[in-house]
């Protein structure tokens, strides 16, 4: 298959990269800097500013189907900078009038668990996202995101499929997320702070997301239209990431707590049936697991 990948320089859009060249994929990427991870994928990446629609001109039209990742993604940066959320909405519908204008019927749209807000359930269904509760201009990007492309299937006959992502870590990721936070802290042995003392999410190892994309787009035809909450499945504290990063690092920080920040979700567990039932989504790195991996990752490249 030939496949546009926007983001493709980011966390997920690397390995996702990796593992479709690994396939026999023709992947092209599009992403506003380089690969810095993989030469293979960074060849294959075009430096695009997907705001600006003339860039669209450069990209290729001949692709069966895009796969947009490409986004603003830290909650709380978009508290203090909304504008940066208005981006992920203009990317977004310039990435969808590409493929109205060139007839690329299939589209996978990253979306994230954010738009359940905080509500009161012990694990959310797909079934439970509503407007009132959208907690931040990032949720609000992602909701609105989701309306934009469902309407782009029901007046231009585009396909698409939703996949909420939680909390995904691992390799590629030096950013403020606070996983490779916390490492980056507790190897300089400087304080870890928790915002929220009960804040429980469902992390979820890069390479189980990456397989759920994968099997999305090997089981497009039987499956678009539909969304799916691609996450592992349980919840981790904060309290306890911080503790497994101190302890494979080493580190003498000291942890402590502050009130949650405005924006942010502090609990969150995915049902994963419909994920499971029809994509054979099957996760298969615990917190734990996954965490010894990503330390081992950062202590090598970083």
């Amino acid at each position: 298959m030939r496949l546009l990948v926007t983001g493709s320089s980011g966390t997920i859009g690397t390995r996702l990269c990796e593992r479709l060249l690994e396939e026999g994929h023709d992947v092209v990427g599009a992403d506003l800097v380089p690969n810095q991870w993989n030469p293979s994928v960074n060849k294959r990446t075009l430096i695009a500013d997907l705001r600006d629609e003339k860039v669209f001109d450069a990209l290729p039209h001949d692709v069966e189907m895009v796969v947009h990742l490409a986004a603003n993604a830290r909650v709380y940066e978009l508290v203090k900078e909304p504008a940066r959320a208005l981006d992920n909405f203009v990317m977004l519908f310039r990435t969808l009038e590409f493929c109205r204008l060139h007839k690329i019927p299939r589209f996978v749209f990253a979306s994230s668990r954010e738009c359940y807000g905080n509500i009161k359930t012990e694990r959310c269904t797909e079934d439970l996202v509503r407007v009132e509760n959208c907690e931040s201009p990032y949720t609000a990007s992602k909701l609105g995101g989701e309306a934009l492309v469902t309407s782009y299937e029901k007046c231009y006959g585009l396909t698409p499929v939703i996949l909420r992502f939680s909390n995904v870590y691992g390799a590629y990721d030096v950013s403020d997320r606070v996983v490779p936070l916390f490492i980056r802290q507790a190897r300089k042995n400087e304080p870890l702070v928790i915002f929220g003392k009960g804040k429980l999410l469902d992390f979820t190892y890069i390479d189980d997301t990456v397989s759920g994309i994968i099997q999305v787009l090997e089981r497009f035809d039987t499956i678009k239209g539909e969304t799916f909450n691609l996450a592992f499945g349980s919840g981790s504290t904060l309290v306890s990431c911080a503790e497994i990063v101190k302890e494979l690092t080493k580190s003498s920080s000291s942890v402590s707590f502050a009130p949650p920040r405005t924006g942010e979700v502090t609990h969150y567990v995915a049902d994963i049936t419909k994920a499971r039932k029809e994509l054979g989504f099957d996760p298969k790195t615990p917190f734990r697991e996954g965490m010894e991996k990503a330390v081992a990752w950062y202590l090598k490249h970083t």
